[in-house]
C-alpha cells in the first residue's frame, strides 16, 4: 500500500491554490526544484500524473481532482487529531504567529501579550503588522495563525468572527468650534485634513464616510502612521478621522480634541483563521485573552460590542 507523505498532500494543494510551482515555493520558503522534487515523489508513489501543464500554467489531471478533494478530509482529520491530543498538554507553550494593523498592535496588544507572558512565560507570540489584504492572505497561507483585521473580509477557506466595533472619532489641536455644532463631511471639508495613506481599510472607509455626503476628499497630508499623524494634529497642521482606539487612553489623547462624527462611523474588527487549523491551547490562549481585552471596560466606552452599534 502506498505510504503518502502529509508534506507532499499539503504541497500539492498551494501548488494548485497558486497556479505554479514557482508560487507555492515563495509561500513555503523553498526552492522551486525542490517543490517540483515533492510532485514528482507524490505522483510516483500513486503511480499516476496529478498535474498537467496548459497554456495558462498547470491545473490538476482528473486523478489530481480526486486527491484534491481527499486532500481536504485528509487534512480535517489530521487537524481534528492533533487538536484533540494538543488539549491534554499540561503546559502551553510552543509559537503562535498574530497578525494585525499598527493602530491595534500599538494600542491593544501590549496589555494582551503582557499578560500572555505572566501567565504562559513558554508561549511565544509572535506579531506582523500590516493592511488587511496583507493579513488575510497570510492567514490563508498558513503563514500566520491568527489575524485580527477591520471586516468585510471574504475568503472561502477563512472563517472570519466579529469581534469588536470602534467608532471613528475627529481629533484637532483645538475646539476648531463650538461643542454643539456637528462634525459633519461638509463641515470637515473645511479644514485642513490629515489622513491615512491611501490602500488602507482605514483611508476606504473614511473616503466612503466623506463620498456618501456628496463631498471630495483633499487632504494636505497622507501618511502610514497613525502616531505621526496625531503629533501633526498636535502640532495644529490639520485635523484628522481616526479610530477612536488611538485616543481610547488619556495619555494618548494629551493634546487633542476628541470630537463625534456625524453621522457616526464605525469600522468593525474581526478574527480571521484558516478553517482547518488546529486550535491548540496555545492558539486558545491568544484567542482569549483578546476576547479579554475586547471586552474590558474602556474609557467612557470607547469600545462597543458588535451589537451596540
Amino acid at each position: 500500500m502506498a505510504t503518502l507523505s502529509l508534506d507532499q498532500l499539503a504541497t500539492y494543494r498551494l501548488v494548485i491554490s497558486r497556479g505554479s510551482f514557482t508560487a507555492a515555493a515563495d509561500v513555503l520558503g523553498l526552492s522551486q526544484p525542490a517543490v517540483s522534487l515533492q510532485m514528482r515523489q507524490l505522483e510516483a508513489t500513486l503511480q499516476t500524473r496529478l498535474i498537467e501543464r496548459t497554456g495558462r500554467g498547470i491545473r490538476p489531471t482528473s486523478a489530481g481532482m480526486t486527491l484534491l478533494e481527499h486532500c481536504a478530509d485528509i487534512e480535517k482529520a489530521v487537524n481534528a487529531a492533533l487538536q484533540s491530543v494538543a488539549m491534554h498538554q499540561q503546559n502551553i507553550h510552543g509559537t503562535v504567529s498574530l497578525g494585525t494593523g499598527a493602530t491595534v498592535c500599538i494600542h491593544l496588544l501590549p496589555a494582551v501579550l503582557l499578560a500572555l507572558r505572566r501567565a504562559w512565560p513558554q508561549l511565544t507570540v509572535g506579531v506582523k503588522t500590516g493592511n488587511t489584504q496583507e493579513i488575510v492572505r497570510a492567514v490563508e497561507e498558513n503563514r500566520i495563525d491568527i489575524g485580527l483585521v477591520t471586516l468585510p473580509v471574504t475568503s472561502k477557506i477563512l472563517h472570519v468572527t466579529p469581534v469588536m466595533q470602534d467608532e471613528f472619532v475627529l481629533i484637532s489641536a483645538d475646539s476648531l468650534h463650538a461643542e454643539t455644532l456637528a462634525f459633519t463631511p461638509a463641515r470637515c471639508a473645511e479644514n485642513p485634513l490629515i489622513v491615512f495613506e491611501s490602500g488602507s481599510g482605514t483611508r476606504q472607509l473614511i473616503e466612503s464616510w466623506f463620498l456618501a455626503a456628496g463631498v471630495e476628499l483633499n487632504p494636505v497630508m497622507e501618511l502610514g502612521s497613525i502616531e505621526a499623524i496625531k503629533r501633526m494634529v498636535r502640532a495644529g497642521l490639520g485635523y484628522s478621522i481616526v479610530p477612536r482606539m488611538a485616543v481610547n487612553l488619556a495619555e494618548d489623547r494629551d493634546g487633542l480634541n476628541v470630537h463625534s462624527l456625524e453621522p457616526a462611523l464605525y469600522r468593525t474588527l474581526g478574527r480571521v483563521m484558516r478553517q482547518d487549523r488546529v486550535i491548540n491551547r496555545g492558539i486558545h490562549e491568544v484567542i482569549h485573552h483578546l476576547e479579554e481585552a475586547v471586552n474590558a471596560p474602556a474609557d467612557k466606552g470607547l469600545q462597543q460590542s458588535c451589537g451596540n452599534a
